[in-house]
């Protein structure tokens, strides 16, 4: 089997991983038909085909974060060496390149809102060849927080139901310096054994089950699927920035999270109030959803739309040698 090709069961078990990242093989097999060793090894060959990845992050606002996504503009020679700088950072993510090119976004995460503008200058390339740079920061995710519709649809709503992890339940957990370390590692790999977290954070491994337990309970700690979208078929990707009417914002975003095209939106401050990224099959059906999911929404006063050309970073640690 071509590694790079998703049957229904490798489908299946992405959004699995979506619902719960360290749910064991034997529970999801048990509730896909599959054996936990089937399970296992569909997962690892994703894994180390670069198909599929498990991450472990923590809510931006949890641990005292705010979330910005910038917007650079630069010359198409610097594009690429630019981007690979960023995403070797361990304070960005979803790093890409945009219009043909001449473009990069990324998500960087600073302390405190005081200190935003110091801390968003520190982090870009010193360069001229970067020729604008704007920052917005994140007000609030409206859509696509469970994952992406694209790999959220394999299973029955039974299925899933049997898969969802305790809901947190308000415990509080605090975040210093000492979980730096296990940040780092669940970034690099969200379904990294106790074994493995302990080795990287000094710990016990009944401190490490612990430790998973406290923050996932105190809604502190999430875990997501990278994965790459044209492996379930859709090859046009892109940035939609919306300038909305401040009285149709609210309509207009949850408008926003009822289409299956959506992936992620946010609503963001700056000219543009909501930033997303949408998800179509082709150019043909972006085009359609253009004219008719976005031109169909009351309050929307423009869009523009920027196309994906490359990622470079996706939500967890950038994996290199």
């Amino acid at each position: 089997m071509d590694p790079l090709t998703l049957d229904e069961l490798d489908r299946q078990l992405a959004h699995a991983l979506q619902v719960d990242g360290r749910a064991p093989f034997s529970r999801i097999g048990q509730v896909l038909g599959a054996s936990d060793r089937t399970v296992a090894r569909r997962y690892h060959r994703l894994r180390s085909a670069g198909a599929l990845r498990v991450v472990g992050l923590p809510h931006a606002a949890a641990i005292g974060r705010v979330d910005w996504m910038v917007r650079m503009r630069c010359t198409p020679d610097a594009a690429v060496p630019i981007a690979v700088a960023l995403a070797r950072r361990t304070d960005t993510s979803w790093v890409t390149i945009m219009s043909g090119g001449t473009e990069i976004n990324c998500i960087t995460r600073t302390r405190r809102q005081a200190d935003e503008g110091e801390l968003l200058l520190q982090k870009l390339p010193r360069t001229p060849r970067i020729t604008a740079v704007s920052a917005h920061c994140m007000l609030r995710a409206v859509a696509g927080v469970g994952g992406w519709p694209g790999r959220t649809a394999a299973l029955t709503p039974e299925q899933v139901e049997a898969l969802l992890p305790p809901a947190p339940d308000g415990s509080a957990a605090e975040v210093g310096p000492a979980d730096d370390a296990f940040f780092a590692a669940l970034a690099r790999d969200g379904r990294a054994s106790h074994p493995a977290l302990a080795a990287a954070t000094g710990w016990s491994e009944t401190t490490v089950r612990r430790r998973l337990d406290a923050l996932r309970r105190a809604g502190i700690l999430y875990f997501d699927v990278d994965t790459r979208s044209e492996l379930f078929g859709y090859t046009a990707e892109a940035a939609l920035w919306l300038t909305v009417a401040p009285s149709a914002l609210t309509p207009v975003t949850r408008a926003l999270a009822t289409h299956p095209q959506i992936a992620f939106a946010a609503a963001v401050t700056g000219p543009a109030s909501v930033a997303a990224v949408v998800i179509c099959r082709d150019l043909d059906e972006l085009y359609d959803y253009l004219a008719e999911g976005v031109g169909s929404l009351q309050g929307v006063l423009s869009a523009e739309t920027t196309p994906l050309v490359r990622r470079v970073k996706s939500a967890g640690a950038l994996l290199v040698p």
